[in-house]
Protein backbone atom coordinates (compact mmCIF):
# COMPACT_ATOMS: atom_id res chain seq x y z
CA UNK A 1 0.00 0.00 0.00
CA UNK A 2 1.58 3.25 -1.18
CA UNK A 3 0.56 5.35 1.87
CA UNK A 4 2.10 2.81 4.25
CA UNK A 5 5.28 2.70 2.18
CA UNK A 6 5.51 6.50 2.45
CA UNK A 7 4.89 6.36 6.22
CA UNK A 8 7.47 3.62 6.67
CA UNK A 9 10.03 5.56 4.64
CA UNK A 10 9.44 8.71 6.72
CA UNK A 11 9.69 6.76 9.96
CA UNK A 12 12.97 5.22 8.82
CA UNK A 13 14.57 8.45 7.63
CA UNK A 14 12.95 11.65 8.96
CA UNK A 15 14.57 12.83 12.18
CA UNK A 16 14.81 16.05 14.16
CA UNK A 17 17.94 18.12 13.71
CA UNK A 18 20.78 16.88 15.87
CA UNK A 19 22.40 19.21 18.44
CA UNK A 20 25.06 20.46 16.06
CA UNK A 21 22.49 21.15 13.32
CA UNK A 22 20.17 23.23 15.48
CA UNK A 23 20.40 26.94 14.62
CA UNK A 24 23.45 28.63 16.12
CA UNK A 25 21.67 31.96 16.28
CA UNK A 26 18.96 32.80 18.79
CA UNK A 27 15.42 32.89 17.46
CA UNK A 28 12.41 35.02 18.31
CA UNK A 29 9.20 33.28 19.39
CA UNK A 30 7.58 33.38 15.92
CA UNK A 31 10.74 31.84 14.43
CA UNK A 32 10.68 29.07 17.06
CA UNK A 33 7.01 28.35 16.29
CA UNK A 34 7.87 28.22 12.57
CA UNK A 35 10.91 25.98 13.13
CA UNK A 36 9.33 23.32 15.35
CA UNK A 37 7.05 21.57 12.79
CA UNK A 38 10.19 20.36 10.94
CA UNK A 39 11.42 18.61 14.04
CA UNK A 40 8.82 15.83 14.22
CA UNK A 41 6.85 13.68 11.78
CA UNK A 42 3.33 15.02 11.54
CA UNK A 43 0.17 14.13 9.66
CA UNK A 44 -3.08 16.04 9.51
CA UNK A 45 -4.17 18.72 11.91
CA UNK A 46 -2.18 17.76 14.98
CA UNK A 47 -1.82 20.24 17.80
CA UNK A 48 0.71 22.87 16.80
CA UNK A 49 3.06 24.52 19.24
CA UNK A 50 1.91 28.00 20.24
CA UNK A 51 3.59 30.86 22.05
CA UNK A 52 1.15 30.31 24.96
CA UNK A 53 2.38 26.71 25.26
CA UNK A 54 6.02 27.82 25.28
CA UNK A 55 5.25 30.43 27.94
CA UNK A 56 3.45 27.80 30.06
CA UNK A 57 6.41 25.41 29.76
CA UNK A 58 8.68 28.21 31.00
CA UNK A 59 6.28 29.11 33.81
CA UNK A 60 6.13 25.43 34.88
CA UNK A 61 9.95 25.16 34.90
CA UNK A 62 10.09 22.71 31.99
CA UNK A 63 12.00 25.12 29.80
CA UNK A 64 14.51 27.86 30.68
CA UNK A 65 13.46 31.47 30.33
CA UNK A 66 14.25 33.19 27.06
CA UNK A 67 17.40 35.27 26.90
CA UNK A 68 15.73 38.60 26.34
CA UNK A 69 13.15 37.59 23.79
CA UNK A 70 15.41 35.06 22.10
CA UNK A 71 15.50 31.29 22.22
CA UNK A 72 18.53 29.12 21.52
CA UNK A 73 19.55 25.50 21.03
CA UNK A 74 18.62 24.53 24.57
CA UNK A 75 15.06 25.75 24.05
CA UNK A 76 14.73 23.95 20.71
CA UNK A 77 16.08 20.69 22.18
CA UNK A 78 13.69 20.77 25.13
CA UNK A 79 10.75 21.79 22.93
CA UNK A 80 11.45 18.93 20.52
CA UNK A 81 11.51 16.41 23.38
CA UNK A 82 8.41 17.86 25.06
CA UNK A 83 6.43 18.02 21.79
CA UNK A 84 7.21 14.36 21.01
CA UNK A 85 6.65 13.03 24.51
CA UNK A 86 3.45 14.96 25.22
CA UNK A 87 1.75 12.89 22.52
CA UNK A 88 1.75 9.93 24.93
CA UNK A 89 2.42 11.26 28.45
CA UNK A 90 1.58 14.42 30.33
CA UNK A 91 3.62 17.55 29.71
CA UNK A 92 4.86 17.46 33.32
CA UNK A 93 6.01 13.86 32.87
CA UNK A 94 7.69 14.80 29.58
CA UNK A 95 9.53 17.59 31.41
CA UNK A 96 10.50 15.16 34.17
CA UNK A 97 12.04 12.73 31.69
CA UNK A 98 13.92 15.45 29.84
CA UNK A 99 15.26 17.16 32.98
CA UNK A 100 15.97 13.94 34.86
CA UNK A 101 18.45 12.93 32.18
CA UNK A 102 19.92 16.34 31.42
CA UNK A 103 22.60 16.33 34.13
CA UNK A 104 23.26 19.96 33.26
CA UNK A 105 24.21 19.07 29.69
CA UNK A 106 21.32 19.74 27.35
CA UNK A 107 23.26 18.53 24.30
CA UNK A 108 23.88 15.15 25.92
CA UNK A 109 20.24 14.82 27.03
CA UNK A 110 19.10 15.73 23.53
CA UNK A 111 21.48 13.18 21.98
CA UNK A 112 20.05 10.43 24.21
CA UNK A 113 16.52 11.55 23.31
CA UNK A 114 17.33 11.41 19.58
CA UNK A 115 18.88 7.95 19.92
CA UNK A 116 15.78 6.59 21.71
CA UNK A 117 13.46 8.28 19.21
CA UNK A 118 15.40 6.72 16.33
CA UNK A 119 15.12 3.24 17.88
CA UNK A 120 11.36 3.65 18.48
CA UNK A 121 10.65 4.93 14.96
CA UNK A 122 12.72 2.18 13.34
CA UNK A 123 11.02 -0.48 15.48
CA UNK A 124 7.55 0.70 14.53
CA UNK A 125 8.50 1.12 10.87
CA UNK A 126 9.71 -2.48 10.92
CA UNK A 127 6.25 -3.62 12.06
CA UNK A 128 4.48 -1.88 9.17
CA UNK A 129 3.48 -4.40 6.50
CA UNK A 130 3.45 -2.32 3.33
CA UNK A 131 1.96 -5.26 1.43
CA UNK A 132 -1.20 -5.31 3.51
CA UNK A 133 -4.57 -4.76 1.91
CA UNK A 134 -7.34 -2.37 2.92
CA UNK A 135 -8.97 -5.24 4.78
CA UNK A 136 -5.77 -5.71 6.83
CA UNK A 137 -5.64 -2.07 8.00
CA UNK A 138 -7.97 -2.47 11.04
CA UNK A 139 -5.85 -5.36 12.33
CA UNK A 140 -2.65 -3.40 11.82
CA UNK A 141 -4.12 -0.35 13.56
CA UNK A 142 -5.32 -2.53 16.46
CA UNK A 143 -1.89 -4.10 16.84
CA UNK A 144 -0.18 -0.69 16.86
CA UNK A 145 -2.76 0.74 19.30
CA UNK A 146 -2.36 -2.16 21.73
CA UNK A 147 1.43 -1.90 21.60
CA UNK A 148 1.06 1.81 22.39
CA UNK A 149 -1.25 0.95 25.30
CA UNK A 150 1.24 -1.56 26.71
CA UNK A 151 4.16 0.84 26.27
CA UNK A 152 2.23 3.70 27.91
CA UNK A 153 1.21 1.47 30.84
CA UNK A 154 4.83 0.47 31.45
CA UNK A 155 6.01 4.07 30.98
CA UNK A 156 3.57 5.42 33.58
CA UNK A 157 4.71 2.84 36.11
CA UNK A 158 8.37 3.69 35.51
CA UNK A 159 7.58 7.41 35.89
CA UNK A 160 5.80 6.62 39.17
CA UNK A 161 8.95 4.80 40.34
CA UNK A 162 11.11 7.81 39.37
CA UNK A 163 8.85 10.09 41.42
CA UNK A 164 8.94 7.67 44.38
CA UNK A 165 12.74 7.56 44.26
CA UNK A 166 12.92 11.35 44.14
CA UNK A 167 10.64 11.76 47.16
CA UNK A 168 12.56 9.07 49.09
CA UNK A 169 15.85 10.92 48.51
CA UNK A 170 15.11 14.57 49.42
CA UNK A 171 18.59 15.72 48.44
CA UNK A 172 17.95 14.51 44.88
CA UNK A 173 14.37 15.71 44.76
CA UNK A 174 13.30 17.85 41.86
CA UNK A 175 11.03 19.87 44.15
CA UNK A 176 11.91 23.48 43.66
CA UNK A 177 13.91 22.28 40.71
CA UNK A 178 16.05 24.85 39.00
CA UNK A 179 15.41 25.60 35.37
CA UNK A 180 17.33 23.49 32.86
CA UNK A 181 20.86 24.82 32.43
CA UNK A 182 21.89 26.57 29.24
CA UNK A 183 24.84 25.35 27.25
Amino acid sequence: MKQLEELKQRMETQRPSDWESLPDISLYMDQVIGYMPRQLIQYGEEERLTSAMVNNYIKDGLLPRAEGKRYGKTHLAYLTAICALKQVISVKDAGLLASDHADGQTGEMYGRFLKQLDLALRDTAGRLDTDCTEEDLPGLALSLALQSYADRLACQRVIDLIRQNQSAAPDKSKKGRKEPKHE
